[in-house]
């Protein structure tokens, strides 16, 4: 089938098979997280210090990350980061069955995390293109769409049983076997003389973060966008992930296989769509695809705080998962395509950077606007507003110019 077609390359599809594994792993981890966590302290601000101390670093260290990757070889830099966060996590593990583990050393391998985050993120997307060529861009990037969302859809459940017969040091284990797993993978690529590095090494680090900026400023395509994400990720990922548990329980009860199912539609709804969109060599009208599925999302978010019923809620979250999928696999597909390919690890990293920087804030507005209001009126507000915002972007022309 066509959409299989990235598949022909052996590079992608070492890159994806070593990948799928370590975001299965990683789906293992957040579980084995959750539980530690909740059996250690049986705290909710527990957990989020840990997410905290992961989420920072990661933001703080992104745009050092897309420099190294624009002047590092690539497929080095991933390798670095598997093997350094598959120890992280190997030595949680070992904590973890000798019964030594505590807090303070979680938040501090989370840190390690967040950056090696930071430093993976920008390489992962800006080596794609370096092995795939452009007409298999759109599937490539499809089925590594594929791979995160299957793990998601399968991981909770592996993992919800290995903690059940293992413990969570089994899980912590399984997942540090998935970062070498990965970093084998790594090693069967091409090496970093085989590809395209274009990076300027006599230059220093600001300069070449300035020339990343120069890049997205100078592109009315890419600032407006990335401006139109930092603003709408207030309103459209924020109810999405605080407030949907306390819509589901107002709604419908204290039905958590009701909450789970929403998760599991949301995620098909995105499979399906880079399935589809997979199937093309190139993608066309990608100004007007990215809006559109963008204003969808929003537009699904705001039914699902309307009187619709389950079947309602259900579809309109399965349409949701859907278009942000849409947004996502056009964006990266834009982004590979347009940007050069010396200043593509910068930007990535800038465009993760803008549109991640207030969603912290966002969970927090959400969260305190649903208890005081009810989630239903966030899922309305933050609909319509992120539709606003979204609109705004998309009277300019060079939004729709981009095909």
């Amino acid at each position: 089938m066509a959409v299989f077609r990235a598949f022909t390359n052996r590079a992608f599809a070492l890159l994806w098979s070593g990948q799928t594994v370590s975001r299965l792993g990683d789906s293992l981890f957040t579980i084995a997280l959750a539980w530690w966590v909740l059996q250690k302290t049986g705290s909710a601000t527990a957990m989020g210090v840990v997410l905290i101390c992961s989420t920072t670093p990661m933001l703080l260290c992104l745009l050092f990350g897309g420099v190294a990757v624009d002047r590092l070889p690539r497929r080095s830099l991933m390798l670095a980061t598997d093997l350094i966060s598959g120890g992280a996590v190997i030595l949680i593990a070992y904590l973890s069955f000798q019964q030594w583990l505590e807090l303070w050393q979680l938040c501090v391998l989370g840190a390690l995390f967040g950056v090696m985050e930071a430093f993976f993120y920008p390489a992962y997307a800006a080596i794609l293109p370096d092995l795939v060529p452009p007409e298999l861009l759109p599937s490539a990037n499809s089925f590594r769409n594929i791979s995160l969302d299957a793990a998601q859809l399968i991981g909770p459940a592996i993992g919800a049983t290995i903690i059940a017969f293992g413990g969570t040091s089994l899980a912590f284990a399984l997942d540090g076997a998935s970062f070498v797993i990965s970093a084998v993978f790594v090693m069967m690529l091409p090496r970093a003389e085989a590809l395209h590095q274009h990076a300027e090494k006599e230059t220093g680090i600001m300069y070449d973060l300035r020339k990343g900026f120069l890049a997205v400023l100078q592109s009315p395509w890419l600032w407006i966008t990335l401006t139109v994400a930092g603003v709408s990720t207030l309103f459209l990922v924020g109810p999405f992930e605080a407030a949907l548990p306390l819509l589901v329980k107002e709604r419908f009860g204290t039905q958590v296989g009701f909450y789970a199912l929403l998760i599991t539609l949301s995620a098909f709804g995105s499979i399906g769509s880079a399935l589809v969109l997979g199937y093309f060599k190139r993608l066309r009208h990608r100004g007007l695809l990215t809006y559109g599925a963008w204003l969808l999302a929003c537009l699904m978010l705001l039914a699902m705080g309307l009187p619709i019923g389950v079947i309602g809620v259900s579809l309109a979250i399965f349409i949701e998962g859907a278009a942000i999928s849409a947004l996502g696999l056009t964006w990266m597909n834009s982004l590979q395509e347009f940007v050069p390919a010396d200043l593509l690890g910068r930007v990535s990293s800038i465009d993760q950077l803008v549109s991640s920087a207030l969603l912290p804030l966002g969970y927090g507005l959400a969260g305190i606007a649903a208890d005081r209001l009810g989630a239903p009126p966030v899922f309305v507000l933050g609909g319509a507003i992120s539709a606003l915002v979204i609109a705004l972007g998309l009277l300019h022309p060079a939004i729709r110019r981009v095909d």
